[in-house]
């Protein structure tokens, strides 16, 4: 019986499980939107919303905290300047919703977005969108 033990395992040794988190964040963190297995999705949103959590208090100790969980410094940046700011709900930024059944092999699937994704979507396309007219100006 598996009382009071959290987590899952994958069958994968400590330094693998940490490694297939930190990318799922990241990707999470880079697209706001990712589509993986329920239970990963579940696992990574219990990661990422530490990590968020932190963004929103926006202070040099989170972020070198962050940084130290989620060592790719331009997604932590984006966390803390983009998307952190957007965010108003206390706890809670994330969703898993189930889709489908992948076909290969069967497994469960789920999209884990934000819950104010249009919101962080709208607004971070914008500023792309700035970026590329900067420098469609600068080279011509």
């Amino acid at each position: 019986m598996r009382h009071k033990i959290s987590g899952r395992k994958f069958h994968r040794n400590t330094k693998q499980r940490k490694a297939l988190l930190r990318g799922l964040v990241i990707s999470l963190i880079e697209h706001l939107k990712i589509e993986t297995t329920v239970a990963k999705a579940k696992e990574a949103r219990r990661v990422a919303e530490k990590i968020i959590t932190l963004g929103k208090k926006g202070d040099i100790h989170s972020r070198r905290i962050a940084m130290s969980r989620i060592p790719n410094k331009d997604t932590i940046t984006k966390l803390f300047n983009e998307i952190a700011p957007k965010i108003e709900r206390s706890s809670g930024y994330l969703r898993v919703m189930k889709t489908r059944f992948r076909p290969g092999d069967n497994a469960d699937m789920a999209i884990l977005e934000f819950v104010d994704y249009d919101a962080i979507k709208g607004e971070t396309e914008d500023k792309s969108e700035e970026k590329k007219d900067k420098k469609a100006k600068k080279a011509s």
